[in-house]
C-alpha cells in the first residue's frame, strides 16, 4: 500500500512538544508533506526564538517518521516563516545601535566546513541560460585547477542533473549527511536527485529555506576551493537565504541583451547590493548568433547591451557567450561544452569569464552577513 500524508500525520502524533505535551500532529506546525516514492520531506513551523528547543522534536519526528514501512528517507527542517513581536524588537533596537568600531565584534555569516568560497549565478528572470552558464563556468574553473563543487538551488526548476547527465541518488555517509553526486571532476548536489523529475515542488518559502539549507550544510562537500550556486530566477526566499546564512564571495548575474531582461538584471544587481553581496560582473548569453549555413551574424536579442548595463551600474563585464547549437546540445545531452569540446570559441569564452571570476574572487574578503531589520 502506498505511503499516504495520513500516514505520516499518525506517526508524528507520538511526537510531544515539550511546553504543551501536545502532539506535533495535532499542533497545526506541518506543512509542505511531500512523499515520493519511500522519500519523505516536511517543515515544522516554529517561531524563531525555539529553534534549540525544537531540535529534539525535529529528531524525533524524522525518527518516528522513519520507522513507518515503506519509508527510505526523511528529510525534516525546522522554518520560522517570520519572526516573532520580541525578535523584531530586538532587530530594530539593534539597528538603531552604533556601528562596531574597529576592534568591535562583526556578525559573520557561517561558512561551510572545507568550503573556501562561495559565488552565486543569478538573473532575475528565467530563459537567460543561467544554469547552462552555470554549469560551464564551473567546469571551466576546475579546468583553471581549483576544486569545485555546484550546488542546484532552483527549487522549483532543477537544471542541473540533466546539464551534467547525471542519473541516480546520492548515498547518506553518516546521520543526515549526504554524499554529494560526481561530474566532470566536480562535487555537484540538487533537490532533482531526491524527487522524480516529474514531481510538482508545490512548495512554500520556509520549505524551499530549509531544503536550500540542508543541501548546503548536510552535504559531504569535501575541501572545495569554490562552490557555484545554480540560483532561481527572481530576488525572493532562495537568494536571501544564501545572501544571510553564507559569506557570499560575490554573485554572477547573467541576461540576455534585449532592454526586457536588463531590467531584470537590474533588480538582480540591486538586490544583491542592498545586502551587500559583491556584483563579480555581467554576463551577456546568447549575445548573438552565426548561421551554421552561411555564417552571417544575427543579434536576435540586440548585442551590447549588457556591456552598457555594466558600464552604468560600475560593475565588471564578464564577457559574451553566443546562442549557438553546439552549446544547447551539449547541455540537452548532459555534457557542458567546456568539457566536451573545450577546444572551441564557445568554451573558450567560458573559461575567458572564469578567469575573471577566479581574479575577482582572489581579490576579495570574506563578507560579514548583512543586517536585516524587520519593520
Amino acid at each position: 500500500m502506498a505511503l499516504t500524508q495520513a500516514d505520516i500525520l499518525r506517526a508524528l502524533e507520538l511526537v510531544k512538544l515539550p511546553a504543551s505535551g501536545q502532539s506535533l500532529a495535532a499542533s497545526g506546525r506541518i506543512a509542505d508533506i511531500l512523499i515520493d516514492g519511500g522519500k519523505v520531506i516536511f517543515a515544522i513551523g516554529i517561531d524563531a526564538t525555539e529553534a534549540a528547543a525544537m531540535e529534539p522534536v525535529r529528531k524525533a519526528a524524522e525518527s518516528a517518521v522513519s520507522g513507518l514501512p515503506g519509508v527510505s528517507q526523511v528529510l525534516v527542517g525546522l522554518t520560522a516563516d517570520k519572526a516573532s513581536p520580541s525578535a523584531g524588537m530586538q532587530a530594530r533596537q539593534q539597528a538603531q545601535r552604533p556601528a562596531a568600531g574597529p576592534g568591535g565584534p562583526t556578525p559573520k555569516a557561517a561558512g561551510v566546513p572545507g568550503v573556501k568560497q562561495i559565488i552565486a549565478v543569478a538573473s532575475d528572470k528565467g530563459g537567460v541560460g543561467k544554469s547552462t552558464t552555470t554549469a560551464n563556468l564551473a567546469v571551466a574553473l576546475a579546468t583553471l585547477g581549483l576544486k569545485v563543487g555546484v550546488l542546484d538551488a532552483d527549487i522549483y526548476g532543477p537544471s542541473v542533473p540533466k546539464i551534467f547527465g547525471i542519473t541516480g541518488k546520492p548515498r547518506l555517509v553518516s546521520g543526515r549527511t549526504l554524499a554529494p553526486m560526481e561530474a566532470y571532476g566536480l562535487k555537484i548536489m540538487s533537490i532533482g536527485f531526491l524527487i522524480d523529475e516529474e514531481t510538482p515542488m508545490i512548495w512554500r518559502g520556509p520549505m524551499v529555506i530549509s531544503a536550500i539549507t540542508q543541501m548546503l550544510r548536510e552535504v559531504a562537500w569535501g575541501e572545495l576551493d569554490v562552490l557555484v550556486v545554480d540560483m532561481p530566477p527572481g530576488t525572493g526566499d532562495a537568494q536571501l537565504t544564501m545572501a544571510q546564512q553564507t559569506p557570499l564571495a560575490g554573485a554572477v548575474i547573467v541576461s540576455t541583451p534585449q532592454d526586457l531582461a536588463l531590467l531584470d538584471a537590474r533588480r538582480g544587481v540591486a538586490m544583491f547590493k542592498k545586502v551587500e553581496v559583491p556584483i563579480l560582473g555581467i554576463v551577456e548569453n546568447m549575445s548573438y548568433f552565426i548561421c551554421p549555413e552561411c555564417g552571417t551574424r544575427s543579434d536576435i536579442f540586440a548585442h551590447g547591451g549588457a556591456r552598457h548595463e555594466a558600464e552604468r551600474l560600475g560593475v565588471p563585464f564578464l564577457g559574451e557567450v553566443p546562442l549557438a547549437m553546439p552549446i544547447r546540445e551539449t547541455s540537452d545531452s548532459g555534457r557542458p561544452i567546456v568539457a566536451s569540446d573545450p577546444d572551441s570559441a564557445h568554451a573558450k569564452a567560458y573559461v575567458a569569464i572564469a578567469r575573471q571570476v577566479m581574479a575577482s574572487m582572489a581579490g576579495g574578503t570574506v563578507r560579514a552577513a548583512p543586517r536585516i531589520v524587520i519593520e
